[in-house]
């Protein structure tokens, strides 16, 4: 049996850091100079152009001859298509996701959990209205103000959740984000009676969103579902309607998956 690898608070290899936090910052802010990246990154400007070429040189960077700017490249992205092809849950979850999109007439999300957050492992567009919404597939949120993350973590042992509070950078992100532990408690206990989560604006003003939680054969939180919508679409009598939609979808996801 190969040996597990204990998680470790500091990167053994400093250069692989520099490396990925490179990485991290070119695809979150897309293209940029190298005055710019090094001061973001706090490096000195040979150390930040070394690590640029060599991502140039991995196949993972590029640089632009006109402005002289340096990005991704899609290698990256064929590399978060590799990982999601292992994912078994994916092809599992989309024809039922498409159904309730059909069903909802609203943007549908699966994510799975990441630690701290969750990551938007698929999504299914509705194309029956002209609001589009700017998650996409591979971006993180965190868990404690989320709909999605809500579903998770009320599915968890009290000192999980304790866990994931102090892990993460609680923010007020909108004047509805949850930022006190024992009201989080309290809401995640009628989530977990009610079977569904709510996303009421915290994450992001003017939009709601509905989610639950996908139970694997253990009964374990892993993955989560949700449907998104502007507020104007998202009415408390709209929730209710969604709810039995979410929750006949979860119980559907759950008999196939396990």
């Amino acid at each position: 049996m190969e040996k597990m690898i204990k998680p470790i608070d500091k990167n053994p290899i400093q250069v692989a850091d520099r490396l990925f936090e490179t990485l991290e910052y070119l695809g979150t802010y897309g293209s940029c100079g190298l005055m710019e990246l090094s001061e973001a990154l706090s490096l000195n400007k040979s150390t930040a152009h070394r690590i640029l070429n060599s991502l140039i040189y991995m196949g993972y960077a590029k640089q632009d001859p006109a402005t002289s700017k340096y990005s991704l490249t899609f290698k990256v992205w064929d590399l978060a298509n590799q990982l999601l092809t292992h994912i078994d849950i994916v092809d599992i979850a989309r024809p039922h996701l498409k159904k309730l999109v059909k069903q909802a007439g609203e943007t549908v999300h699966l994510v799975q959990r990441d630690g701290i957050k969750a990551v938007y492992i698929d999504k299914v567009e509705s194309y029956q209205n002209s609001v589009r919404l700017v998650s996409k597939v591979g971006k993180s949120i965190p868990l404690y103000c989320s709909g999605v993350g809500k579903a998770l973590m009320a599915e968890m042992e009290l000192s999980e959740i304790t866990s994931i509070w102090e892990k993460s950078k609680i923010e007020q992100m909108t004047p509805g984000t949850i930022t006190d532990l024992d009201r989080l408690l309290e809401v995640l206990k009628d989530i977990k009676k009610q079977g569904y989560a709510l996303d009421d604006e915290e994450n992001e003003l003017g939009v709601r969103c509905i989610a639950a939680c996908i139970h694997d054969y253990r009964k374990k939180p892993k993955y989560a579902f949700s449907i998104s919508a502007p507020v104007n679409r998202m009415d408390d009598a709209r929730i209710r309607e969604l709810s039995r939609l979410i929750l006949d979808t979860q119980k559907a996801l759950e008999a196939e998956w396990n």
